[in-house]
């Protein structure tokens, strides 16, 4: 088993309220999820408007798995019209 956490640093540059942002962090995550096999939260900037941190846990039988899977989410949030990915981050489990 193979397992990584992802840190998304986003600028969401849309968004005038806190209420605004939660609906696009929302359609984010929901997207993510539902696309990936992955787990995804909030962890840092509740308390600004346009910037977000989420983090995305996921797990794969194979390393080649977990880093198509890593790739392929860092497309997409590239390529998500409503945010704008700053910086990805990712740390590694090790196995014992």
């Amino acid at each position: 088993m193979h397992a990584a956490a992802l840190r998304l640093e986003l600028r969401i540059p849309g968004v005038r309220s806190l209420k605004a942002k939660r609906g696009v962090l929302k359609a984010v995550s929901s997207m993510l999820s539902t696309t990936f096999p992955v787990a995804v939260s909030e962890v840092d900037h509740q308390d600004q408007w346009q910037r977000a941190t989420l983090g995305v846990a996921l797990v794969a039988p194979q390393a080649s798995q977990l880093e198509r899977l890593i790739h392929a989410i860092q497309r997409t949030m590239l390529e998500h019209q409503d945010v704008e990915l700053i910086e990805m981050g990712v740390s590694y489990l090790e196995e014992r």
